[in-house]
């Protein structure tokens, strides 16, 4: 059975029963745009860290915006769905901003999760993390996989 997709109001909601019932929230986002092995990995890996896994996706506004025209290829709504069916994910939302730090302000999940791209220093959002208790991990395998380079391919071939 896929995770629900909630907006902000209902997630917020779900959150706080799942807190009463003494569980802990992990949170990871991106784009995936074109789901490859290394979201997967990267998501699978993120649910093994606490008891409950949010998965906020990009919306179609924000991913222009840090993509460049023509992505997304997939609409968020198709990409929520496609997220919502892996294994350990708890809920997905979608965000419109580029940067899910207000996210995080709002939701302060236990533990913000990033791709091994980043250090726990290097983190964008690492200080709104810290400041409200939360933990930054890295989790996934090598940054090994992209969804840009995927479509450069797809283009030339």
């Amino acid at each position: 059975m896929n995770a629900p997709i909630l907006t902000e109001r209902e997630l917020i909601a779900a959150l706080a029963n799942e807190r009463e019932r003494g569980r802990r929230i992990a949170f990871a986002n991106g784009v995936f745009d074109i789901l490859h092995v290394g979201h997967v990995r990267y998501l699978q890996d993120a649910a093994r860290v606490a008891d409950v896994l949010v998965v906020a996706v990009n919306g179609d506004a924000s991913v222009r915006a840090i993509k460049g025209e023509g992505r997304p290829v997939t609409p968020e709504h198709e990409r929520a769905e496609i997220v919502s069916a892996i294994r350990g994910v708890s809920y997905v939302t979608i965000f419109a901003e580029s940067s899910p730090a207000r996210l995080l302000q709002t939701l302060k999940p236990d533990f913000q999760c990033k791709g091994t791209d980043y250090t726990a220093e290097s983190v964008p959002e690492a200080e709104v993390v810290k400041a409200y208790g939360g933990q930054v991990v890295i989790v996934g395998d090598p940054k090994d996989h992209s969804t840009s380079e995927m479509l450069g391919r797809l283009r030339r071939e």
